[in-house]
């Protein structure tokens, strides 16, 4: 009987000793004690990087999360052009970035005030010998955006192609600058904005071939 009591008391005293081990030791109600192989526990932070896949090109047919849509009009596909819309809705930030960029890329021959009138023209009397077209006068008045935007993307006439130095976002904002300063740099009618650049809806103007 008696030795039947001390089992009772070591399982007791065991039993609460087990269960003080449970109790709150900190804000996370537990201690962690010693970690046997840390480096398994806490890895290491690394950066994969691989010459190889860096330089690989997308997977046709895929689209970058938050990339828009490719521009799939070939270069001959003027009049299908003429009747694409600006899928961005540009607000002041936007075509100030429109602006940084047309300064940049456009504004060395077409003028930064859109006058066909850049250093290298400057009037007649610059390296490059052919008057390039004015933004605000002329036939270029008459281009939907998706005419100009179609000229930036494959060139025209003397002008090369921009579509390596100004990704499809950016040509849209250099496009949403033009056409806004040929509104008068009047802030553009919201529209919304299209699902597929190239099949967007037509524009209100006419536009040139």
């Amino acid at each position: 009987m008696k030795r039947t009591s001390n089992i009772l008391i070591v399982a007791a005293l065991a039993g609460g000793a087990f269960l003080a081990s449970c109790g709150n030791k900190g804000p996370h109600h537990r201690n962690p004690g010693k970690i046997y192989v840390p480096d398994m526990y806490e890895s290491r932070a690394y950066e994969f990087y691989s010459a190889r896949l860096a330089s690989m090109k997308p997977v046709e047919g895929t689209v970058k999360r938050g990339a828009m849509l490719p521009y799939h009009l070939k270069a001959e596909d003027t009049a299908q052009a003429n009747l694409v819309r600006n899928p961005l809705v540009l607000d002041k930030a936007g075509l100030d970035e429109g602006k940084r960029l047309y300064d940049i890329y456009c504004g060395v021959c077409h003028g930064q005030k859109l006058d066909g009138n850049g250093p290298l023209y400057k009037g007649g009397d610059g390296p490059y010998p052919l008057a390039p077209a004015a933004m605000l006068t002329g036939k270029v008045m008459g281009y939907s955006e998706g005419r100009i935007f179609h000229v930036i993307t494959y060139g025209f006439n003397a002008m090369g192609s921009y579509a390596s130095q100004l990704d499809i976002e950016q040509r849209w904002k250099v496009v949403g600058y033009i056409k806004n300063m040929q509104n008068g740099g009047k802030a553009p009618a919201a529209a919304a904005p299209a699902a597929d650049s190239a099949t967007a809806a037509a524009p209100a103007v006419a536009a040139a071939h």
